[in-house]
């Protein structure tokens, strides 16, 4: 069966079984894997694991791997990804939320920004710390930022929440370190500074347009603030009206977010920087190095922010008991949300070994005259085809580099990359383990998760569409 059918197939059995059958959505999206790895040929999965780069041997293996191993090693390789991740930053919410330290955090950021210019501050701050830091765990850090200001004005839950994620996953795609732009740039051949610089320059342009879809969908659509299992409304209002005294110091507040984000910042810069060569270095500095690529990884980052974050709930409960059952409760929250976005990876790798990446490749043709548009809206199909934005720009840049070098076309090819980050926005949804992650832990049914997720991040992906292409022409740096 043609891979294009298989996938439309898959993601048809997704809408219904969670809109028509309101099936559990872990329960809907493993169903949904079975059913297009039962319909995928064995030659496509080779296919794929070919133009993976596995040997030939290996893509055999694969392909000859049992339906059952198949489905659990891609739901284990996701939990490999975000498991810890997510745990850790679930404990670092309910810590900093149920102490009042986000609360100390939101009421210095009022005094010095001002109610006005939250929403800015928001986005500037989520788009700056996503650059060195991938953006779910920017996003696991200022949650609860989110909602401890959000329960002063619920009406503007949504508004907040969609400026936090505006600025961070455009930074994701577009500014190196991260991975998808940093492999973009290094396939094609761009200095790293340049990517990094015109990379902000439009993640800028599209987090503004994202800013002003915010700004329209929070009048048109009124998302209310439920509990979730992390903490229930009626706790957010007892912690808001405590008096400043009953709440925890600022400094101690802010270190769980802060140091994470400095130590992961560290590492990634280092990295750059050194590029895996420590000659010239003193035994100290190797020494400091090594430390901080063992401090630096994320998952033990978030682990020292977690202990942190703990100290400063016990410092403020001094109660066993209750400091049990709160962090007990944290990761009882973060357990389905694992399910429930390791069930969505499972998915999405299935769909990604029906080699739907290389079959859109068929329609490509011979378009260089029109590589800006061809290379957005290719890597939108792959990117909404199997939901991983990573996986769709690895995909199209091997497609896209096929058409020429540097010189083949009448711009600078740093246009090229950025447009391919853009159509890496287009339309996440359920087959996308970040859309998951967003949903439940802002307590969005799916529906909202699609008007204040998967469009926003559509908006954006055409204005960047736009931008590049006017600028492109107007400046083309060749």
């Amino acid at each position: 069966m043609d891979p294009i059918i298989i996938v439309l197939l898959g993601i048809s059995l997704v809408l219904f079984c969670i809109i028509a059958l309101r099936l559990n959505a872990v329960v809907a999206l493993l169903f949904a894997a079975v059913v297009t790895s039962l319909l995928t040929a064995k030659e496509h999965i080779y296919n794929f694991a070919i133009n993976k780069g596995l040997s030939p041997e290996k893509a055999e293996a694969l392909a000859s791997q049992a339906l059952g191993e198949r489905i659990a090693e891609a739901f284990g390789s996701t939990a490999g990804k975000i498991s810890i991740l997510i745990a850790l930053g679930s404990i670092i919410g309910v810590a900093l939320m149920r102490s009042g330290g986000a609360e100390r955090i939101i009421r210095s950021l009022l005094n010095v920004v001002g109610k006005k210019n939250t929403s800015l501050a928001f986005l500037t701050g989520s788009f700056t710390l996503a650059i060195p830091v991938f953006f779910d765990t920017v996003f696991y850090l200022m949650i609860p930022l989110v909602k401890s200001l959000s329960i002063r004005n619920p009406r503007k839950y949504s508004l907040y929440l969609m400026v936090v994620i505006a600025g961070g996953v455009m930074a994701h795609s577009l500014v190196p370190p991260t991975p998808g732009p940093l492999f973009v740039a290094k396939e094609m051949g761009i200095d790293l500074g340049l990517m990094m610089v015109v990379g902000i320059i439009f993640g800028i342009i599209t987090s503004f347009a994202g800013y002003l879809y915010a700004l329209w969908a929070n009048h048109k659509w009124d998302l209310p603030m439920r509990d979730t299992p992390d903490i229930s409304i009626e706790e957010l209002k007892e912690i808001a009206d405590k008096k400043q005294e009953d709440l925890p110091s600022l400094w101690l507040s802010l270190l769980p977010i802060v140091l994470p984000i400095l130590l992961i910042t560290g590492k990634s810069f280092l990295e750059m920087l050194l590029d895996d060569k420590l000659d010239g270095l003193s035994p100290f500095q190797v020494q400091l190095v090594q430390l901080l690529d063992i401090v630096g990884d994320s998952n033990i980052a978030l682990f020292i922010a977690a202990l942190i974050a703990m100290y400063l709930l016990w410092s403020r409960l001094k109660n066993v008991e209750q400091f049990n059952q709160q962090i007990q409760e944290s990761l009882m929250s973060a357990g389905m949300i694992i399910l429930i976005t390791c069930a969505g990876g499972a998915f999405g790798q299935m769909l990604q070994q029906t080699n739907i990446g290389m079959r859109l490749t068929d329609f490509t043709g011979n378009a260089q005259s029109a590589i800006l548009p061809l290379a957005f809206f290719l890597t939108a199909v792959i990117r909404t085809a199997q939901g991983s934005a990573t996986v769709a720009m690895v995909t199209t840049i091997g497609i896209v580099n096929g058409f020429g070098g540097e010189n083949a076309y009448p711009f600078h090819p740093v246009y090229l990359a950025i447009v391919i980050g853009c159509g890496s926005k287009i339309f996440p949804w359920m087959n996308d383990s970040g859309f998951w992650i967003i949903s439940k832990m802002s307590g969005m049914t799916n529906k909202e998760s699609i008007q204040h997720f998967s469009y926003l991040l559509t908006v954006m992906g055409f204005a960047g569409l736009i931008s590049v292409m006017v600028l492109a022409r107007l400046f083309p740096m060749v």
